[in-house]
């Protein structure tokens, strides 16, 4: 049987300040907990997050995302499994690697990021989350599909209401019927653009996988557009909540700011130990397919398990010092970072490892190198303290920063 102890609620306005002391206490005394308002068993330590997310033994399963993310997103590549989940992730993969990332997407990164800062660079002043990162990857994600940007303001609106229906934990009913109106606008908005691309294909991504073709398969309207709609809300609130974090570290770390500066190689480093240390998501479910012994006691088959990425991140046994920011730190390698073999769970592992884990890294090491080329001396506003918002997904609300301009 799994532990019961008197743990701290992943609901409490106490755990949303400060979620790591509540995971630490979980970590030590009820690595499995079950949690009644959310219906799901609690998994807390690395060892156990990394072997729910790896699934060797087929223990496990994505059906949880029928009822999570079905009634937002339309039915994805996430509920997909065995061969089904191969062939449409050979279908939208090669887009988000290798040469078609390096040479048709760098640039459309490249340029998103310029135009934001060439908006705020003379200011000696600017909010890095609301002028810079709620902004950045929703705009190169548009732009990459060959979407209007000048609707960026109903993407955000979108992608934010289907991000608080993920994190809805509370089964707030508000918040559950602005995620589905979410799903019918999106449709009405996309159905159209694709079936006009199937007509006459261009050269963006949704053109891409509106003709993309493996085994004679090809993605129907609707796994197009729960494919966009899945892009738009994951790639824009990750990336977003990533490089806030990473400024929010470093501004914090001036030491290592001043690192990241003299070599700009060192940001893939700064990026996985942000990963680490304040991963933007900071939970996922999933099912389990029979009964699994995990630390702690026994997950009964059919039971939704919620992993808690961010206490695994902080484990004192896989971790030195795991509560200390550090982008030197040598238990993790900044090299497989962004793969399928990372040291950290922030992008999941196993056939489910995030699809743009890679379009992540390239947007995150682009805007954090032009950031700095534009804001050499960047540093908080006078008394301002970054602080992390949220429980599902978290980061910093705002990050106002000075600098002094410089040209170009």
């Amino acid at each position: 049987m799994f532990m019961s102890v008197e743990a701290p609620d992943i609901l409490s306005p106490e755990f949303e300040r400060d979620p790591y002391r509540a995971y630490r206490r979980m970590r030590h005394d009820a690595p499995l907990l079950w949690h009644e308002a959310t219906k799901s068993y609690i998994v807390s330590r690395y060892e156990d997050v990394e072997r729910v997310f790896k699934d060797k033994a087929g223990e496990f399963t994505t059906e949880n995302y029928d009822w999570q993310i079905e009634p937002v997103h339309g039915r994805t590549i996430l509920q997909l499994s065995g061969r089904e989940h191969a062939v449409r992730r050979a279908l939208v993969a090669p887009a988000f690697r290798g040469a078609d990332l390096r040479d048709k997407f760098l640039p459309v990164i490249e340029r998103n990021s310029r135009e934001l800062i060439d908006a705020f660079r003379h200011s000696g002043s600017v909010d890095l989350v609301a002028d810079y990162a709620t902004r950045f990857p929703v705009n190169v994600i548009a732009d990459m599909l060959g979407l209007d940007k000048s609707d960026y303001e109903r993407f955000h609106g979108w992608y934010t209401a289907v991000i608080a229906f993920l994190g809805n934990l509370s089964g707030d009913q508000d918040v559950a019927r602005a995620g589905e109106r979410t799903r019918v606008e999106f449709a009405e908005y996309m159905l159209p653009i694709i079936r006009e691309r199937r007509e006459s294909p261009g050269d963006d991504l949704l053109s891409t996988l509106c003709t993309a073709e493996v085994d004679g398969v090809r993605m129907s309207d609707e796994d197009v557009k729960a494919f966009c709609s899945l892009l738009l809300a994951a790639g824009g609130e990750t990336t977003d909540k990533a490089i806030a974090g990473i400024f929010a570290n470093l501004l914090t770390n001036p030491e290592q700011l001043a690192a990241v500066r003299a070599d700009r190689s060192l940001i893939s480093r700064a990026f996985a130990e942000t990963l680490r240390y304040t991963p933007p998501v900071h939970m996922i479910m999933r099912q389990s397919a029979a009964d699994v012994e995990l630390s702690g006691g026994t997950v009964p088959a059919g039971s939704t398990v919620t992993c808690l990425i961010g206490s695994a991140n902080r484990d004192e046994d896989r971790y030195r010092d795991p509560d200390v920011f550090d982008i030197f730190r040598e238990d993790l390698t900044a090299t497989n970072a962004f793969s399928a073999a990372a040291d950290h769970l922030a992008f999941a592992l196993g056939r489910h490892f995030c699809v743009g884990a890679l379009l992540a890294r390239s947007e995150v090491e682009t805007g954090v190198g032009q950031l700095l080329d534009a804001m050499p001396d960047l540093r908080l506003a006078d008394g301002f303290d970054p602080v992390e918002n949220g429980v599902f997904t978290r980061g910093p609300k705002s990050l106002p920063v000075l600098f002094t301009p410089v040209s170009g």
